[in-house]
């Protein structure tokens, strides 16, 4: 029987169109469009992510909010569109600081230039430690080029336009960054140039955006399982609402996690050109649902690899890190520690 998502970790996706997720007694049980019925103790799931036409009965969504199981609803080719949270873990010492924070310009300031060193920083380790292996004069122009940008950042003084001057490195080291993590693409089939989202236009920036999403619902949920509010960020700011501090604190990860597997993928040839559907009418260009199964499996596998991390005995999964960088963050805003972003080692 061909299980109709993917149960890795105690987090369980639902992929195929149709399914119907219910309760009994002490399990969830999927039921298929072919009217096959598959089993899973609740015991064993942590998170659902719910991916287009999938629906949940009302007993369902009460046993996921008793028991802290988080459930997020995306779009079926991966666009985040909201998620079901209990409240009961709300840490309302955190959140109250978050708001006393919220126009500490300060504070702000030393927070968003920490993570954009981080995201800067592990965006170059990434080209030198893959620029080693297939040297790339592109490569290394965009490495110095980085660079200077990290001291522009350190050069940055107290004014009331600093946070803008910050998000106008960022955008400048980013426009370095993604040409130069195309050179490093060797399957021949695969070109990147530009990094395009809403709507992603080629295969590669699928993939990345794809990524990008399911670490920014890995990021929104060790939020709430911390207590912190997620829509009170410091870099990402505006009157939209949006969960800013997820978007924030996912920036120092995007290379270390999301990039460096889109690049194994490709170079590896997990994936060829007709994993991806036509373009749509708007240009969008998305995974075949058979595909985005292998990446689902994928991204999970880069996310549960383990590394070192100073707050950390021993190695512990990605996922992991990203929680004790939330805690950190949490650390910061509580004690008025500086926050230290994570920083990756080539």
């Amino acid at each position: 029987m061909r299980f109709p998502g993917i149960l890795t970790m105690s987090l369980l996706y639902l992929t195929q169109q149709g399914t119907r997720l219910q309760k009994e007694h002490d399990r969830f049980v999927l039921s298929l469009p072919d009217r096959t019925d598959v089993a899973i103790p609740m015991a064993e799931v942590e998170q659902v992510m719910v991916f287009g036409n999938i629906s949940l009965t009302t007993p369902t969504m009460a046993a996921c909010l008793s028991r802290h199981i988080p459930v997020v609803f995306l779009s079926q080719s991966g666009t985040y569109r909201g998620h079901l949270w209990s409240a009961e873990y709300d840490d309302y010492r955190a959140e109250a600081a978050q708001f006393e924070r919220l126009h500490d310009t300060d504070f702000q300031w030393a927070v968003a230039r920490e993570m954009v060193w981080g995201k800067a920083w592990n965006s170059k380790q990434l080209l030198l430690k893959l620029n080693r292996r297939r040297p790339s004069e592109v490569v290394e122009t965009a490495i110095r080029r980085i660079d200077r940008d990290l001291d522009a950042v350190d050069a940055l003084v107290a004014t009331p336009t600093r946070l803008d001057q910050l998000r106008g490195h960022e955008g400048a080291i980013a426009a370095h960054y993604f040409p130069a993590l195309g050179e490093l693409i060797t399957n021949p089939d695969f070109s990147f140039t530009t990094r395009v989202r809403r709507p992603p236009t080629d295969p590669v920036n699928a993939l990345l955006s794809f990524g990008y999403t399911l670490l920014f619902n890995n990021v929104l949920s060790l939020l709430h399982l911390e207590g912190l509010n997620p829509y009170l960020g410091n870099l990402h700011r505006s009157d939209r609402h949006e969960a800013h501090l997820a978007f924030d604190l996912m920036e120092e990860f995007r290379s270390t996690i999301v990039d460096t597997l889109v690049l194994t993928l490709l170079n590896q040839r997990v994936f060829a050109l007709d994993d991806f559907l036509p373009p749509k009418a708007n240009g969008a260009v998305y995974l075949t649902d058979t595909a985005r199964r292998r990446y689902l499996q994928a991204f999970e596998d880069r996310i549960m690899t383990t590394t070192k991390h100073p707050d950390a005995r021993e190695s512990v999964p990605y996922r992991r890190v990203i929680q004790l960088q939330i805690r950190r963050y949490k650390c910061c805003l509580l004690t008025d520690a500086p926050y230290e972003a994570c920083r990756r080692v080539t």
